[in-house]
């Protein structure tokens, strides 16, 4: 049987076809609020799922929602055609929680077009990377030139708990030749990219007593010690007078081969006039490849109504980004040694972890990312992409690094610097995700052709 002879107009011409019908399923997602955090009704998760499911089915795959004592995520299949590769297509249709809705311009979970963005919770992350996926797999219709396994997690933004397990347990019908997780971004607006690092992550509580009740202030202060004051003087040596990480033992390293204009980064991330940048080094070297401590949130009193009591115990939540090449077990416990040793004035620093997840890096040479990058450069009318590192986590790709040790491991996806994903007002540029959508598509075709020239 001779199969189809994909041309890029054809394919072009394809997805401009498609491209209304995924919008408009786009919002459909978009309106179900799947969130997988503790205190939040997960049968919107279950909506969620069971929408994903549909899509695919209508994409004519052998679909199932599976769980491993989470939250559901949905596997669709077709099998390859003679002689093809496998391609695993990830991406999760759980999202972020809404946060404060006074700083939203509209319903996070209604969205609208302004500017030439789509505007919602999870209009671009993630839900735009299942459907890119949905989008390529309509290009082809029943003429695509790939086996295809979707994976479509459903608790990814709540720490991706049972996804592990879930792999394991599906181990034999997601093994694939490439694996694309559309879970990143591009560098910019016009300029498509390939992450080929990420960092780790350590979250964690450190909690110090000083009192075993409220004292009045007057009558004890100056001698009695108060656990918040302790606790901001613990917290003050995790950072040098640089801004750099002070924590002994944390890798860090260099190495980024773009950087970013400040001007750029500024305005990207909303910093304020007259605030300077934090640490050393390269601005793209601080945030992909070295590490960064952030503290999250602090247990204490409001200013509110607040007594003038001494507050006998304070409580923070810590986050540590951790470097490509990192352990997160051994920074965990170097971070510990730290807390403990430079608790003030022979207090205790109790120190317990939240969670973990392993950085990355990733070799990405070969045929299939020549591949990819051929797609990419297509797709943007003849702009070459860029590898890029990333300073959020993704720790499952680890995992998959580790079970599909043979496998060309993509990460691309739908955001760009613009999107504030985790954010309000989250929102998705229309122009760029026909991009990414006519990219993937070309994508496969691509990798069938690299795999036919192997043979």
């Amino acid at each position: 049987m001779t199969r189809p002879i994909f041309t890029e107009a054809g394919l072009r011409a394809a997805i401009e076809r498609e491209l209304p019908g995924v919008r408009a399923d786009l919002e459909r997602l978009v309106r179900i609020p799947g969130i997988a955090f503790d205190g939040f009704d997960h049968s919107h998760v279950e909506r969620s799922a069971e929408a994903v499911a549909g899509l695919l089915r209508d994409c004519s795959l052998d679909v199932r929602i599976v769980r491993s004592g989470g939250q559901p995520a949905v596997i669709g299949r077709r099998a390859a055609p003679p002689g093809a590769p496998t391609v695993l297509l990830y991406a999760h249709h759980d999202v972020q929680p809404v946060g404060d809705i006074s700083l939203w311009e509209s319903d996070p979970f209604e969205p609208v077009e302004r500017d030439g963005r789509l505007y919602g919770r999870g209009a671009a992350d993630d839900k735009a990377g299942i459907m890119a996926h949905v989008a390529a797999l309509r290009a082809f219709g029943d003429d695509l030139p790939v086996g295809v396994v979707l994976f479509i997690e459903g608790e990814e933004e709540f720490g991706s708990d049972s996804l592990e397990r879930l792999l394991r347990e599906h181990r034999d019908e997601i093994a694939s030749d490439v694996i694309v997780i559309a879970d990143s971004g591009n560098w910019d607006i016009g300029v498509p990219a390939l992450t080929t690092s990420l960092r780790g992550i350590v979250n964690c509580f450190v909690e110090i007593r000083t009192l075993e009740h409220a004292v009045h202030s007057g009558m004890f202060g100056g001698a009695v010690p108060d656990a918040l004051t302790a606790l901001t003087r613990l917290l003050a040596t995790l950072h040098d007078e640089n801004g750099d990480v002070a924590v002994d033992g944390l890798i860090s390293r260099g190495g980024a081969t773009v950087d970013y204009p400040e001007d750029r980064l500024r305005h990207e991330s909303g910093l304020v006039d007259g605030v300077s940048f934090i640490g050393t080094g390269r601005l793209t070297d601080r945030i992909w490849t070295k590490p960064a401590l952030a503290i999250l949130a602090i247990d204490a009193p409001p200013t509110t109504g607040a007594p003038n009591a001494l507050v006998p115990a304070a409580k923070a939540k810590l986050s540590v980004r951790l470097a490509p090449g990192d352990n997160p077990k051994q920074a965990y416990a170097a971070l510990r040694s730290h807390l403990e040793k430079h608790a003030p004035w022979g207090t205790t620093a109790v120190v317990t972890i939240e969670h973990d997840g392993d950085p990355c890096v990733i070799d990405a040479s070969g045929p299939y990312f020549d591949a990819a990058r051929g797609a990419f450069e297509t797709a943007w009318d003849g702009v070459k992409p860029v590898d890029i590192g990333v300073g959020g986590s993704i720790p499952f790709i680890a995992t998959f690094q580790e079970m599909f040790p043979a496998a060309a491991i993509l990460v691309t996806g739908v955001e760009d610097p613009y999107a504030r994903a985790h954010g309000p007002n989250e929102s998705l540029h229309l122009g760029e995700f026909a991009r990414v959508c006519l990219a993937e598509t070309l994508l496969l075709a691509k990798v069938a052709e690299a795999a036919a020239a192997d043979r």
